[in-house]
């Protein structure tokens, strides 16, 4: 079979199209025949072993898995004797997790793993976004914080996957919502349905007369202490990337202005199945659409990671298997 393989750290250039040995389903495992992936920020960073720490995950030397690319969506090809709530056949979407491994045609996962029946309203990439965008942002808005009807909500980077998905959810749970973003993004998170909208070309959002109950920093892009004045008295500053002033609030305050953090794609398996069903039914009656910024081919995998490293895509980006 075809697979996008690494075999050392680097550029988009180290990533090659190759010939691998088709892997074969144990008894606990599911075969799924990839149709497409979803290339993410996170994916980048790995195949370049930047930051250095990032390599805890991925082998400190060079890559431990040679098969890159984390969440796709594909049907199944085969299950192993002890797999009962799957069949060949079924369209699915899902994570692999550490173990890597999407940008192949097939891929072999663990029946407990972080994968749930497609929409059937998505196709295989649209569907795929769920598990990237949707999982994070529902993590944050559902679970290291709960957002209410009524609430204020300022989102920075509302225009990539996790902003995207962070508006609707909000929206849905009845809040407020203003999207932070660039000129050329401003139509796209009206349509996402943003009450309010500031261009960050500009104008700077952390000096806003208004209050937010919730701001959420997708892009990491302010912090905790810029965003104070604009939080009310018991507001949540939301980054989905820690400093160490991030943390040591998150140690000793307990009230009031606080800030918080969630590595939300370290949770177990059977709570993003829980929360990834949450997300199909809402897809299901109309509540989520997905945004796909572009799609490429197998064999232009390397521009695909040259253009997300960028950090400008709107929504998600999704290789053709």
């Amino acid at each position: 079979m075809k697979a996008v393989v690494l075999t050392r750290y680097g550029g988009p250039e180290v990533l090659k199209v190759k010939e691998v040995s088709r892997p074969e389903p144990k008894e606990d495992q599911l075969l799924i025949k990839v149709k497409e992936a979803v290339v993410t920020p996170t994916d980048c960073v790995f195949g370049k072993g930047t930051p250095f720490v990032s390599r805890v995950f991925t082998g400190l030397i060079k890559p431990r898995k040679n098969v890159p690319g984390e969440i796709f969506g594909g049907v199944i090809e085969k299950v192993g004797k002890n797999v009962r709530d799957f069949k060949a056949g079924d369209e699915v979407y899902g994570s692999a997790g550490l173990g890597l491994g999407a940008y192949a045609e097939y891929i072999c996962i663990d029946k407990d793993s972080a994968i749930v029946k497609k929409p059937e309203k998505f196709d295989f990439g649209t569907a795929a976004g769920i598990c990237d965008g949707g999982l994070t942002a529902y993590g944050f808005l559902k679970g290291l914080t709960d957002i209410q009807k009524g609430q204020k909500i300022l989102i920075n980077g509302a225009s990539g996957s996790v902003g995207n998905f962070a508006i609707q959810i909000s929206k849905y749970f009845g809040a407020e919502v203003t999207a932070v973003c660039s000129t050329k993004n401003i139509e796209l998170v009206k349509n996402l349905g943003a009450d309010y909208v500031i261009d960050y070309t500009k104008e700077d959002f952390t000096k806003s007369n208004q209050k937010y109950d919730i701001v959420f920093d997708v892009v990491v892009k302010s912090s905790f202490t810029k965003c104070t004045d604009i939080l009310t008295d018991n507001g949540v500053y939301l980054t989905t990337f820690p400093n160490p002033g991030v943390l040591l609030n998150m140690l000793f305050k307990k009230s009031g202005k606080r800030a918080k953090f969630a590595a939300t794609g370290l949770k177990k398996n059977p709570e993003k199945v829980k929360t990834l069903n949450i997300l199909n039914e809402m897809v299901e009656n109309g509540y989520i659409k997905e945004v796909i910024d572009r799609k490429y081919v197998m064999q232009e995998v390397g521009d695909a990671f040259r253009y997300v490293g960028e950090g400008h895509k709107r929504g998600n980006v999704i290789l053709i298997i």
